[in-house]
């Protein structure tokens, strides 16, 4: 049996005889840079965000003095105030975030989602004069929330028309700013992050009603893992105590959601919110108006909710058919080409507000950066995703030249560009990628802390393990290999036998396993046989019984 998924980059072996569970938490917290007791205690009793200094978040204290007092004009002057936000989990949950307190301190402010399909991304000219100005007559103020960094024009636009405009974003800036009446910016915190602290702030000053509802964090947490921003520092603390709240939230909207999707509050964490809430706010924006994801965060009605959250898994389900159409073909395609540097696919049928799934699925799927890209008459819309070590915003960047506008993250980026110059573009950002590309990138690492013998797998380290959550980019999941391990039994599970659950057997230990998406695997293993597995430590509870259980994540022939 041979898999060669993964490198495998084990960091420690440990001797059963010399350690103990906290010997092994403390070779993890070093494996994550953690070296001083203060780093240590931080990471496992991530400090409440109420008390993060504005400084370790990257925010310039001139910037928010600039924007509370602009706010307060604005309070004060009766004026109309839209928050503008985005389409993504991210940028709807900032919206929600900051529309509630501005609301709660009885600001004159309305909430707007841009259209994907009519409007776009980010802040744009055309959506203020034809939709803010039009719509929303007399607004004055417009703060954008997870967009509007690189929006030159769109801003120049508004102070034309007599608005002022206040940029919260934390995507890459462009070479020049816009002259908005001030930016609060950061690439620390995610979209939801940055509106959080501005809220934090915006509490601390005015008169805020506490009786009008929580603070919004549980709605940062969504944001910021499903954005997927590293979940170390400030971050951490925001998922940590969000998802806290996300266990006692009382948000009529996500009870219902919870109900339909079968989880339960207490058990939530960062799994959930990355693959089965956000998904689901993901999906409007990316077939219909993300407006109706806004509305099902912040109703207070039960039956709204009930409704809203039906129209939401509705539209994650037809989502995921039409994800797997585009994924079908576009890996079809991609088989047909030798890549040197980024694979780059354009079709008619791609839907514009898949691409980027599209994209992350090609490349888990070839471990190389995707971009897809949905086909229009006279202007495409495409969508990036990298891996670690090649930045593809940058990359994009130095093509600045064939586009129309774009803008993203080092492992995400979107841009729109004309139909025309699709096949010059392709082959000058070969060019452009093919030397950045190296081996050394493009090959796949499974990092692992340390190697672990069967014996010292206790209830009492999978307790000390959950100390780590919660997890992501930039705090993986504590990780473990085992190697010359006995297989007892071979099962596949799971429709079409996707699934691959064994019983492994080391020194007498015998244990129960499950590797998701491993099926394939079951027919080149035997009883009998000695593997390497890698794995993570999970407590299975069924029947009110509890036992360890692996997660694995590759097997390879017994060394």
């Amino acid at each position: 049996m041979k898999n060669k998924k993964y490198n495998w980059e084990i960091t420690a072996k440990l001797k059963t005889s010399e350690v103990s569970s906290e010997k092994i938490v403390t070779l993890l917290l070093k494996n994550r840079g953690l070296k001083t007791e203060k780093e240590k205690h931080e990471f496992l009793f991530p400090t409440d965000p109420e008390k993060i200094p504005l400084k370790s978040v990257g925010i310039k204290q001139k910037s928010l003095k600039q924007t509370i007092e602009r706010i307060k004009k604005a309070l004060d002057n009766k004026e109309k105030i839209i928050v503008y936000g985005d389409y993504d989990a991210d940028g709807i949950s900032a919206t929600a975030v900051l529309w509630e307190v501005l609301n709660s301190i009885k600001a004159d402010v309305m909430p707007y989602i841009p259209d994907r399909f009519s409007e776009g991304y980010g802040l744009n000219a055309e959506s203020i004069e034809k939709f803010i100005v039009s719509k929303y007559p007399g607004t004055k103020l417009i703060i954008t929330v997870d967009n509007g960094i690189v929006a030159n024009e769109a801003v120049e636009k508004a102070n034309a028309l007599g608005i002022d405009v206040i940029i919260t974003d934390h995507h890459q800036a462009g070479k020049k700013l816009p002259k908005a009446f001030s930016i609060v910016h950061t690439t620390i915190l995610s979209g939801a992050g940055i509106a959080w602290f501005l809220a934090r702030e915006i509490r601390k000053i005015f008169k805020h009603d506490k009786n009008s509802g929580d603070s919004g964090l549980e709605l940062a947490a969504i944001g910021t893992i499903a954005d997927q921003i590293p979940l170390v520092g400030p971050n951490r603390s925001i998922a940590k105590h969000g998802l806290d709240m996300l266990n006692k939230t009382t948000r009529p909207g996500l009870l219902c959601l919870y109900e339909s999707a079968g989880i339960n509050r207490g058990d939530i964490g960062a799994y959930h919110v990355g693959f089965v809430i956000s998904p689901r706010i993901n999906a409007m924006g990316r077939l219909e108006h993300a407006l109706d994801s806004l509305r099902f965060l912040c109703t207070r009605d039960i039956n709204r909710a009930k409704d809203l959250s039906n129209l939401l898994n509705k539209t994650n389900i037809e989502r995921q058919a039409i994800v797997e159409k585009v994924v079908l073909h576009a890996k079809e395609k991609a088989l047909l080409t030798k890549w040197k540097g980024v694979i780059l696919l354009s079709d008619e049928s791609y839907h514009e507000g898949i691409i980027g799934l599209a994209a992350s699925r090609l490349t888990e799927e070839f471990y190389r950066p995707a971009i897809v890209v949905s086909k229009g008459e006279v202007v495409s819309k495409a969508s990036a995703r990298s891996v670690p070590g090649f930045n593809i915003i940058e990359a994009i960047r130095k093509m600045d030249s064939y586009l129309l506008g774009g803008g993203g993250h080092p492992m995400a980026a979107g841009f729109s560009i004309e139909t025309a110059k699709l096949s010059s573009f392709a082959s000058e950002f070969e060019k452009v990628c093919e030397p950045l590309l190296t081996e050394e990138i493009l090959t796949k690492r499974l990092k692992l802390d340390m190697v672990l013998e069967f014996a010292l797998i206790t209830k009492n380290l999978a307790e000390k393990l959950k100390q780590f959550s919660p997890t992501g980019l930039g705090n993986p999941t504590p990780s473990f290999a085992t190697l010359n391990v006995k297989v007892i039994e071979v099962k596949k599970v799971g429709r079409e036998g996707k699934h691959l659950k064994l019983k492994l057997e080391k020194d007498n230990i015998k244990l129960e396993t499950i590797g998701f998406g491993l099926g394939e695997l079951g027919s080149k293993l035997t009883p009998g046989v000695r593997v390497d597995v890698a794995y993570t430590i999970d407590v299975n509870i069924w029947n009110g019984n509890s036992q360890i259980q692996l997660k694995i994540k590759d097997i390879k022939e017994g060394s």
